[in-house]
């Protein structure tokens, strides 16, 4: 049986061995191969989780008996999976992940032709029905399904676009994770300094979560001290975020990293961000002579919107960035070395770049749980709220409300029954208004609509 929970608003994810197991595997992508039109060439893929190996090949045998040939990966980055999927040109790909969850879950990334999110609202209702309804359609002749080498023709391909005349010295964590395959052979084939932590594939992940956050990034703070780093750069689980900390040890937030990569740009265009940035980043985009895009949180909406606008880059909060020139792809490798070459050529220390940002005090996201049920209409609410006292209000994800001094975003939760809230203001005192107003608005609308039934 298959459970409907599993199917979330960008991927598919549940605990191994009891949500997933082979047999839902093979579902899946007997499924995704019917959406296919039981033909066609796929990608299969898994980072280093446990079960993972069992899971790719349920999903590989699903795509067969569609009609689809697979290629398999074997273990890669989620970004490489993305890579492989034009490199190949395949017209679909599935990367086995959960991303940065504990070990005990696993899951399914799966791609579409050109590499973007099959999503909510692209695709996921469809596969969804299909396989809890076994709306499947089996293949006359079953496709191939063959091993291929990934690994060379990625690093090829990423080491291809730097050189370093100054080689800055990056300390990793790897966080048991995929990236840990790739990159210290690129980090060897450029030249760099490295020292690293967790840098054995393993997904127990014994180092920690494969969650780049303030207690997970602790260890790398003081590698980047002890070794004399020019930078660190912390890696989740699959590769596609990366997190920054600088020679001072500071953890880099993932939208003032995004405002140093716009500083440094070679060329001026749309700059696409995700509603809970700092106003900084929008102060420096339009600095820069760029045109600021605001958009809903989630790959599926920035990807989507940095490759139809043609952006010259894009980025989230969260660091997921994303670079037109590898396809509007979100890439922690590529990422790194981004970074790594801006602090080559600039001469700066990472410290100093992130200084010449404008700083605002701002808060982390704070949750509040909330029937999914009432999510909606809490957020509804709390907009009709902001407008009657007279702010500007943007709905695109959500309502962020405008204050003369800060902003308010609160919006719902893709796939957890939760209500978000994150704030910043021009002071410490303005903001713990903001947030302590909006604090008790949500909790008290919460609470009147569950009362309300």
């Amino acid at each position: 049986m298959v459970e409907a929970r599993i199917f979330r608003a960008y991927d598919i994810r549940g605990v191994y061995a009891k949500d997933l197991t082979e047999e839902v595997a093979e579902l899946i992508g007997l499924a995704y191969g019917t959406m296919l039109g039981n033909k066609g060439l796929t990608v299969v893929g898994r980072d280093v989780r446990i079960g993972g190996d069992v899971l790719a090949r349920g999903m590989a045998r699903g795509l067969s008996r569609a009609g689809c040939d697979v290629l398999e990966l074997g273990i890669v980055t989620t970004p490489m999976l993305y890579f492989s999927a034009m490199h190949f040109e395949a017209d679909g790909g599935v990367q086995v992940t959960a991303s940065h969850n504990p070990p005990e879950w696993n899951g399914f990334k799966l791609v579409k032709p050109g590499g973007a999110t099959l999503s909510a609202g692209a695709g996921m209702e469809e596969l969804k029905d299909r396989v809890l309804n076994r709306r499947f359609r089996e293949a006359d002749k079953r496709g191939e399904i063959r091993k291929v080498d990934t690994i060379k023709p990625y690093i090829d391909f990423i080491t291809s676009k730097f050189s370093f005349d100054r080689k800055p010295k990056i300390a990793f964590d790897y966080s048991n994770g995929a990236v840990a395959v790739v990159m210290p052979k690129i980090v060897e084939r450029l030249g760099l300094e490295s020292a690293a932590i967790n840098e054995t594939p393993d997904g127990r992940f014994p180092g920690h979560l494969p969650e780049p956050t303030e207690e997970t990034l602790k260890d790398l703070q003081r590698l980047v001290l002890d070794s004399g780093a020019d930078f660190g750069a912390g890696f989740d689980g699959d590769g596609d975020r990366v997190v920054f900390v600088d020679d001072r040890g500071r953890i880099i937030p993932g939208d003032i990293t995004l405002a140093i990569y716009v500083k440094h740009l070679d060329r001026r265009g749309k700059v696409v961000f995700d509603v809970s940035s700092s106003s900084a980043l929008k102060e420096v985009i339009l600095e820069k002579g760029c045109e600021p895009v605001e958009m809903r949180v989630g790959r599926a909406f920035i990807l989507n919107a940095v490759r139809e606008l043609n952006a010259v880059i894009g980025g989230e909060k969260s660091n997921h960035f994303y670079f037109p020139e590898i396809w509007g792809f979100d890439d922690a490798v590529y990422a790194t070395l981004r970074m790594a070459e801006i602090i080559a050529r600039s001469g700066k220390k990472l410290s100093r770049l992130v200084e010449e940002v404008p700083s605002y005090p701002s808060i982390p996201i704070r949750t509040f749980e909330c029937p999914d049920e009432l999510k909606g209409r809490v957020v509804e609410q709390i907009a009709e709220h902001y407008r009657r006292l007279g702010l500007k209000v943007n709905t695109i994800d959500g309502v962020k409300a405008y204050f003369d001094d800060g902003w308010v975003l609160v919006r719902q939760s893709n796939t957890m029954p939760q209500v978000k809230m994150t704030a910043e203001a021009k002071t410490e005192n303005r903001l713990r208004e903001i947030v302590s107003e909006a604090e008790n608005l949500i909790m008290e609308t919460i609470k009147k609509l569950r009362e309300r039934g």
